[in-house]
């Protein structure tokens, strides 16, 4: 041994203390004698070699077990706690058994520490997820999760005192992302306190990925250490330089600092100049657009977790991914097409093609039974006093035996009920040859011999089925499709399981999902009638009828009946009586479930073929006592027992219960699922332990079945004395190609597998391949076994199609020549025929996963998760794995339960550790990985997981996870290459001459000539709007312009031209009195929306100042709304502000002066009670070219942009608007509309003084009070035309949706409308207004009337569904295209297709054209560009505070590079294209539509491709019920989803997977990061568009409180 020469004695107390350990881990079978050496060798090597013996500790690895694999030298043993100390500890409540013992392996585990330890070298920093602390709802039992006793002791108090942040409004979010202040302050107090409680564990060994502290707090809430913790966490792993100063003395800025530096980038921060513009949020709730005022200071915090943790991701992605990048997708426009290039080190097989293996024959004996049921009357006739069954009870104690006698006569019994006694005297239930299902528990096998015998002697056909617990029982619908397949209309159960059975409230048997009607049908023996002395059964001789139907569920869940002939269960007993050498008489114990395969065809039907006596140990009665089997083969002495692996550990675990039992007897310990190459370590270790009780090396049987071939091949039991089998030790990776290679080099990537015996007796095998046709494997080849034997299966009851692919497989060699007319079985096995044609099993079919043409075992994956100490986190070893299609190949998922009191720490930890031992181990990339609550994973009637209900469960979003991990970045390697824009070389001129060659036009469109006009001379005598208010006054003066509606639909202001005019006289008269105020100053009109806003416009325009108009503060929510008042205020250098009494006490007001400074707003002026004065002039402006007002607004990407619009663009606009919509002073239109900027702001004021036709206004946000305000107004005034925008008509589609019969009732009728146009700057969103147009048809609204607007910055309206000119088109476009900015027009319903409508007809005197943003040259109509616009009401250009000219010039005064370098055009910063349609216009022409696809600010650059965001983000709502809204932008080339939650906190997790997969599938990314928010955080504007760069701002500043953040590798 190791020791020589060392003095035990003299080593020091922590070696002495290890060797302890050992001696006892080797003496209680937890470690193998080699393990054990080899350990031991390890601790001793330091003394031996005379090194000196204070030999340096090694670094800790995570504080765990260093593993076998690493040297344990004497460190500190109480740091070290050891495996073996875990699981002693743990001995006491097994029941939470550490993990499941099918698969251990002290080589594996040792494999995998080897391999976590390589990982070890390089520090892996992956971010954890970010977690709301109300999220992890833990598993059922109510068992909340203890507060991380990690972290340190003000946790409680914290924790605490966030709690009531925690169901935060919209106002108070509103609060703290305007705050930054209060957040930074809190979390810089909290982490001072961290960083004093701890200075002294900062020098600690890093575990071997840092993680950053656990679930950061929400906002406000001290719980966890913060910013500086983590700095330091990454100062650690990045610089590991260790000259950074302690903790506490560094405070929160320079904690940011030092995390900036060491992180070796910083956020970009946004610059400090207002140009055009600034950035906004907006609280949902009020619909208020807001500009954030910290933007010009501060802007985002650089110590903010949420970068941190971005930061980290990006370091992690930056690492080399794992498989070189070979297999590239070539992404042509058409189609992704793989294309793999083969790998020339791939080891292909080189063996001879394998000749079929043959069993011995099987041997007729000469009182074998002509069929079974003869053998039972023979027994039951000779032997009626020997017992045939002995039942335990829940304690493990007998509860009854049956003889021979007994089954004989209640079998009988029962067969004379089932033919003669269930109906009526003349009427025949049940005839020979029908399917009858068999419902027992397992606690009661009597019951079931006698129903199973019973039915085979009535010759009808059982099906024993598991008993339905609930209605809801993992797979139940699928034995319902067993049921149904099968024909059954019957059940047989017992009184008491029917009394158990779930019922209606009736009393009746509930109807279970998916299940045929069944009559239940009970066979207690008081219940049976006694046949008359005449009446035999009738017992003929095994033919090929069906005899019974054993079910099997297949990989995709689906539940069938392997259907078992007469003569094949009869061959089938024959060769297992003479593979295992059965002798009457004998004792057999089974642990198996004795309804289906090993446990019915040992235990239930060879047993009594050969008259032997069955101890049937129920699994209820393994639970309670794992012992009980072995203590009933000690008692009973029995020769054989019938066992899984989990039996053998469970019952190696509590050996120490009981010291005097003998397992001398066994001749054969039969091991059912020894075919499972984990199968190895368990039989060793049970031997180990048991060989001292007399359990002989040789007895131990593994063996290997599938229910459609039964039993494939069983290891004979040895001769004492002869030498053990060998075993194979195959290389992982040869496996993987499906070729058999020793492992000789990397021993980490090894598998040990054990035969299973040779072939069974009068069979026939070989190895063929598992898919595609049936071709012969070669020699190292691994391939599904096939079988022909008269012992197996014949058919899926009821499927005949599938039936042939499994039942009747002829083989095929090399060159597609069938090698015979036999038809073989498919086993479902894969596996090789080795030397002395003993047969391996390396896997079974249904666990193969194939990743990008590898294969992989389900069973090998579980073993390697298990062997990553899941001691703390894996509940009783509980892991499924399975793999899901996304992107064009499979991908593996691996969901386990965690434990109730697993910390979080412990369970990302161990997930990060999975995904490493995974990838060295079997070279393979993990997709996602979820741990789920205990106990709720779907279980198998036997409690084992129910995989493809896991499976289901996981693709629909109902898996409930607690803890999840995608790594999308490392396993989907087949990405398409990204594009490589070219650069353009060839000339201008060329371009459009190709063009035109190729028959493209080049992409540009017109309104109609604004030239002809009518009404001349109204235009000529008034170029300002101003005049002609004033005439309209003096000719029509009582014609009412403006009628303003309150939320009942009442008039509650109205104005004619005259009282229009004098308002305005009233405002121009205060104006010009004021000193300070002078011609050419800009007045804010700050008003909610009314008359009065309309009214001091005009009196702005009369004493010649120019109005701006702003949005006023919302008073509940001052915080958020009054920085951006202010800040145009500032921007636009107001003289003065014209406002209501209301809104000036609120400037003036306490609340005010929290967010701005309230001393210095310019003059205020109350317009309320104004005294009756008129103006000494009314000015008029020089000339057209002069400003007529400011327009400000926020747009979607936070930029604050005013534009100047100049009298003659008034006019030219209000001219065109009124030619397109035919508006005279005899109509009436309905605004329902913001009028504070764009369109909305024109037809609000100035369109109705222009062309005289009658406004009603309803402010949108009456309809918050009164939803249907804005329908019953087009109804009861009968309007024909009416605007509004998107967040009108969304509100409407959602809350009135449902109530159009009530609307119907109260008369509402909208057949008068005959357009509805919104009012937009975006894509117009088809959905909504294409739903709108259904929900609404019912009240009589045209199909046809709905249309959009279009309209930008730079020019306030370019297109406007008028009466005139065709109805909007909509065409499918292919995104794919779209994204190489082409435009492909598919048919509807293509997929990949996006339906886009025309925005609308473009207005009189306007043009537009598609340009190249980059070269400025025209485009042809197949392609995306900018587009540009020239009108006479084009904006003049911006009003900013710095005059920023070059910009002005860019947007406002642009000549194309080509074509046409003469006409000015104005950028409008959206991206669309023209189609010429089919349609004809007014003019006669054929009409070209304008499509407007996206702003260009707001695309995303990935991959080289333009994406537009709210393509993501439908396909992102579609992919759970649960998903709100959602918004997506990009940080670092990262793409970000936001989604909002609108089912329970349980789903959050849930949603990652899926947003995953379909972004992915539909889009080809690969999502970053996934944010789960709650509904209302996503911030809109006004206009109904969200604000994404808002969203990004507060992401990034960690301001939204999210439910959860998953950081996908």
């Amino acid at each position: 041994m190791a020791e020589r020469g060392v003095e035990v004695s003299a080593l020091p107390a922590e070696v002495r203390e290890q060797l302890a350990e050992l001696d006892l881990e080797l003496s209680e079978g937890d470690i193998t004698q080699k393990g054990y050496e080899k350990k031991r060798a390890k601790l001793l090597a330091p003394y031996i070699i005379q090194t000196q013996s204070d030999f340096p500790p090694p670094p800790q690895f995570d504080g765990q077990d260093p593993g076998p694999s690493t040297a344990a030298a004497p460190s500190n043993a109480s740091s070290s706690s050891s495996s073996s100390r875990h699981r002693r500890t743990r001995r006491p409540h097994r029941s939470s058994g550490t993990r499941d013992e099918r698969y251990r392996s002290d080589i594996h585990t040792e494999a995998v520490q080897a391999a976590l330890a390589k990982h070890k070298e390089e520090k892996m920093a992956l971010p954890m997820p970010t977690k709301r602390r109300s999220t992890y709802v833990q598993s059922p039992i109510d068992n909340c999760t203890p507060p991380d006793s990690s972290s340190s002791s003000d946790d409680e108090g914290g924790a605490s005192a966030g709690s009531n942040e925690q169901q935060q409004s919209p106002d108070s979010w509103m609060n703290s992302s305007i705050h930054g202040s209060s957040t930074s302050s809190s979390s810089a107090s909290s982490t001072m306190s961290h960083g004093e409680s701890r200075p002294p564990q900062a020098p600690q060994p890093q575990s071997q990925h840092q993680v950053p502290p656990p679930h950061p707090p929400p906002p406000h809430s001290h719980s966890q250490p913060s910013a500086l913790a983590e700095a330091f966490a990454h100062a650690r792993i990045v610089t590991r330089t260790g000259r950074e100063p302690p903790a506490s003395a560094l405070g929160a800025d320079g904690a940011a600092q030092a995390q900036a530096r060491s992180r070796g980038s910083r956020v970009d921060l946004p610059s400090n100049v207002v140009v055009r513009g600034m950035s906004r949020g907006q609280s949902r709730s009020s619909m208020m657009e807001t500009a954030d005022v910290r933007r010009v200071g501060k802007g985002v915090p650089v110590s903010s977790r949420v970068s941190t943790k971005i930061q980290q991701l990006l370091n992690t992605l930056k690492r080399p991914k794992r498989p070189p990048l070979s297999e590239f997708f070539m992404d042509d426009q058409e189609e992704i097409v793989e294309v793999p290039r083969p790998d020339p080190n791939t080891p292909k097989p080189e063996g001879r093609q394998i000749i079929p293996v043959k069993g011995e024959p099987l041997g007729v004996v000469s009182n074998w039974p002509p069929a079974l049921q003869a053998a039972l009357a023979r027994w039951g006739a000779t032997q009626g006093k020997s017992p045939a069954l002995t039942a335990l009870d829940i304690t493990g104690k007998p509860l009854y035996t049956l003889t021979y006698g007994k089954l004989w006569s209640r079998s009988v019994k029962l067969a004379y009920t089932l033919l003669n006694k269930l109906g009526t005297k003349n009427e025949q239930i049940l005839k020979p040859g029908d399917r009858v299902a068999l419902v027992y528990p397992n606690s009661d096998p009597g019951m079931f011999w006698v129903a199973f015998y019973g039915c085979l002697l009535a010759e009808v056909i059982p099906v024993p089925i598991e008993v339905p617990l609930s209605r809801k029982d993992a797979g139940s619908s699928q034995v319902g499709f067993l049921l149904g397949s099968c024909g059954v209309g019957l059940a047989l159960t017992s009184e008491i399981c029917l009394k158990g059975l779930p019922k209606t409230p009736t009393g009746e048997i509930l109807q279970f999902k998916g299940w045929p009607r069944l009559k239940w049908v009970i066979t207690d023996s008081k219940y049976l009638t006694k046949p008359s002395k005449d009446w035999q059964p009738h017992i003929p001789t095994a033919n090929t009828d069906t005899a019974y139907i054993e079910y099997k569920a297949s990989k995709e869940g689906t539940v069938m009946g392997v259907a078992v002939s007469k003569v094949a269960m009869l061959t089938h007993c024959q060769a297992l009586t003479q593979a295992c050498n059965y002798c009457e008489g004998e004792t057999l114990v089974n642990v198996l479930d004795f309804k289906k395969d090993m446990g019915l065809w040992h235990g239930v039907l060879t047993s009594v073929m050969n008259r032997i006596h069955t101890i049937s140990v129920p699994y209820a009665v393994m639970k309670a006592c794992p012992l009980s089997w072995v203590q009933r083969v000690h008692i009973h002495k029995a020769r054989v027992a019938l066992v899984k692996c989990r039996d053998l550990h469970w019952a190696m675990m509590s050996h120490r219960e009981q010291r005097d039992i003998s397992l001398a007897s066994l001749r054969m310990l039969i091991v059912a699922d020894g075919a499972n190459p984990w199968s190895v370590s368990s039989c060793d270790a049970f031997l180990n332990v048991f060989q001292a009780h007399g359990l002989k090396p040789e007895v131990i049987c593994p063996c290997a079945t599938s229910p459609e071939a039964m039993t494939v091949a069983i290891r004979r039991p040895g001769v004492p004395g002869a030498p053990l089998p060998a075993r194979a030790i195959l290389s992982m990776t040869g496996l993987s190609h499906g070729v058999i290679r020793v492992n000789t080099e990397d021993k980490n990537s090894a598998l040990t597998v054990q035969d299973v015996g040779h072939v069974m007796p009068g069979a026939l095998m070989c190895i063929v391949k598992p898919d595609g046709p049936p071709m012969l494997c070669k020699t190292d080849e691994i391939g599904e076994i096939v079988v022909n034997s008269r012992a197996g299966g014949n058919m899926y009851y009821g499927l005949s199609g599938v039936t042939k692919n499994t039942f009747e497989v002829i083989p095929v060699n090399a060159s597609g020549a069938p090698i015979g007319e036999i038809p073989f079985v498919r086993s479902g096995l894969l596996g090789f025929v080795g030397p002395g044609s003993l047969i391996f099993v390396v896997g079974k079919n249904e666990g193969l996963l194939t990743v990008s043409g590898r294969r992989h075992n389900a069973d090998d994956l579980v073993a390697t998760a298990l062997a990553v100490e899941p001691v703390k986190t894996v509940y009783r070893g509980r892991i499924a794995v399975f793999s899901v299609t996304v992107f064009y190949d499979e991908r593996i998922v691996i969901v386990a339960e965690q434990r109730p009191d697993a910390s979080e720490e412990d369970s990302f930890q161990w997930m990060s550790r999975v995904l490493q031992a995974i990838d060295s181990i079997h070279q393979v990339g993990l997709y996602c990985l979820a741990l789920v609550p205990a106990n709720t994973l779907p279980k198998t009637p036997l409690g084992g997981i129910h995989i493809s209900e896991t499976k289901q469960l996981f693709l629909e979003g109902s898996l409930h996870p607690c803890n999840i991990l995608m790594c999308p970045h490392t396993c989907v390697t087949n990405m398409p290459k990204p594009r490589q824009k070219q650069p353009v070389g060839v000339g201008p001129a060329s371009i459009m001459v190709g063009n035109l060659v190729a028959g493209k036009r080049i992409a540009q469109a017109a309104g109609r000539d604004l030239g002809m006009i009518e009404d001349q001379d109204l235009v000529r005598k008034h170029q300002f709007l101003t005049e002609a208010l004033q005439w309209r006054a003096q000719t029509d003066p009582d014609h009412v312009l403006y009628v303003l509606l309150n939320a009942k639909g009442v008039a509650v202001c109205t104005a004619t031209c005259v009282q229009l005019h004098k308002r305005a006289e009233k405002i121009a008269a205060a104006l010009m009195e004021r000193s300070g105020i002078n011609t050419g100053e800009n007045v804010v009109l700050l008003y909610p929306p009314g008359i009065d806003l309309i009214a001091a416009f005009y009196g702005c325009l009369y004493a010649g100042c120019i109005p701006v108009t702003v949005r006023p503060p919302h008073p509940q929510n001052l915080s958020a709304t009054l920085p951006t008042v202010r800040m145009i205020i500032d921007v636009s250098k107001a003289a003065c502000i014209l406002t209501t009494q209301v809104l000036m006490k609120i400037l003036r007001s306490k609340e005010a002066a929290v967010s701005v400074n309230i001393k210095t707003w310019p003059i205020i002026i109350d317009t309320d009670d104004l005294p009756r004065k008129r103006p000494p002039t009314i000015y008029k402006p020089p000339s057209a070219e002069m400003i007529a007002y400011l327009d400000f607004s926020v747009s979607t990407t936070g930029m604050l942009t005013g534009v100047k619009i100049s009298h003659a663009a008034v006019s030219a606009l209000c001219r065109s608007i009124k030619l397109q919509c035919e508006l005279y002073s005899s109509r009436q239109i309905a605004i329902c509309l913001d009028p504070y900027c764009g369109l909305g702001f024109v037809l609000w004021c100035l369109a109705s003084v222009y062309s005289g036709h009658q406004s009603i206004l309803i402010p949108p946000l009456e309809l918050e009070s009164s939803l249907s305000l804005w329908l019953s107004t087009l109804s009861q005034y009968r309007i024909r035309d009416t605007f509004c925008s998107y967040s009108v008509m969304e509100l409407c589609t959602k809350g009135l949706g449902g109530q159009t019969e009530i609307l119907k009732t109260r008369g509402l009728n909208l057949a008068c409308v005959r357009s509805c146009v919104v009012v937009a700057e975006e894509r117009p969103r088809l959905a909504l207004t294409q739903s709108f147009s259904k929900l609404f048809k019912d009240l009589g609204l045209s199909s046809r009337a709905v249309s959009t607007a279009f309209g930008s910055r730079v020019n306030l309206a370019i297109c406007l569904q008028g009466t005139t000119g065709p109805d909007p088109s909509t065409v499918y476009v292919d995104m794919k295209s779209l994204r190489h900015d082409r435009v492909r027009l598919v048919e509807r319903g293509a997929p990949q297709s996006l339906p886009l409508m025309e925005s609308g007809t473009i207005l009189p005197g306007v043009r537009v054209i598609i340009v190249n943003p980059e070269t400025r040259g025209p485009l042809g109509d197949s392609h995306l560009g900018e587009i540009w616009v020239h009108s006479p009401h084009t904006a003049t250009g911006y009003y900013t505070i710095y005059g920023e000219e070059s910009l002005q010039a860019d947007h406002f005064n642009t000549k194309l590079s080509f074509g046409d370098p003469q006409t000015l055009w104005a950028r409008t910063g959206y991206l669309g294209f023209v189609k010429r349609t089919e349609l004809t216009d007014s003019s006669g022409d054929r009409h070209d539509a304008l499509f407007v696809v996206g702003s260009l600010d707001e695309t995303l650059e990935l991959r080289g491709l333009r994406y537009h965001p709210i393509d993501i983000e439908t396909s992102v709502c579609r992919a759970h019920r649960g998903i709100g809204e959602s918004a997506v932008f990009t940080w670092t080339n990262l793409l970000v989803v936001v989604s909002e939650l609108c089912g329970s906190e349980q789903d959050a997790l849930d949603l990652v997977p899926l947003i995953t997969n379909v972004v992915l599938e539909e889009h080809h990314l690969i999502v970053g990061v996934v944010v789960i928010v709650d509904p209302g955080v996503i911030p809109i504007n006004s206009r109904g568009e969200k604000q994404r760069m808002h969203l990004r701002d507060s992401f990034l500043a960690d301001q939204l409180d999210p439910i959860y953040v998953a950081y996908n590798m």
